[in-house]
């Protein structure tokens, strides 16, 4: 298991990745990583001769928010795969006003196949507060994205 976490208040902007630093880092090579960065590289290693695949487990928990200066309306937040939103991953919350923090989880199953990559992240989804309004940005705090080989 690996853990990736950025505590302080960051700003994300409308289809951009949550910044994250190592807590846990991984020390056998299935998990590359960058402080600071918002991707993680999972490897397609497997153990098995026989195996075709590594299968990653990957949850994502964090504080979400309009920032002050935003527009109140529905925020999202997603886990991405080589930077497309896995639409299943996503949650939507609806603040009150501007400022007010929600817990968000998001979780999915992600199967590499063997000798590959893939890249992983924690995007911004937002859509604007009606079709005519641009996307919001989001205040993001306490991120937290663990990493489990499951197989």
């Amino acid at each position: 298991m690996a853990e990736y976490v950025y505590n302080p208040i960051q700003l994300v902007q409308p289809n951009q990745n949550v910044l994250l630093n190592s807590s846990i880092p991984c020390n056998k090579g299935y998990v590359y990583h960058r402080d600071g960065a918002g991707i993680l590289t999972l490897r397609g290693i497997v153990n098995n001769p026989c195996g075709c695949f590594a299968r990653y487990q990957i949850t994502f928990n964090g504080n979400i928010a309009v920032p002050e200066d935003g527009t109140v309306g529905p925020i999202a937040i997603a886990l991405a795969l080589d930077g497309e939103p896995i639409q299943t991953s996503r949650a939507i919350v609806t603040p009150a006003a501007v400022d007010e923090y929600f817990n968000t989880t998001s979780t999915a199953i992600i199967t590499v196949p063997r000798g590959c990559c893939e890249n992983v992240s924690v995007e911004n989804v937002s859509f604007g507060a009606t079709a005519a309004d641009a996307p919001t940005a989001i205040n993001v705090q306490n991120a937290n994205l663990t990493v489990s080989r499951i197989a």
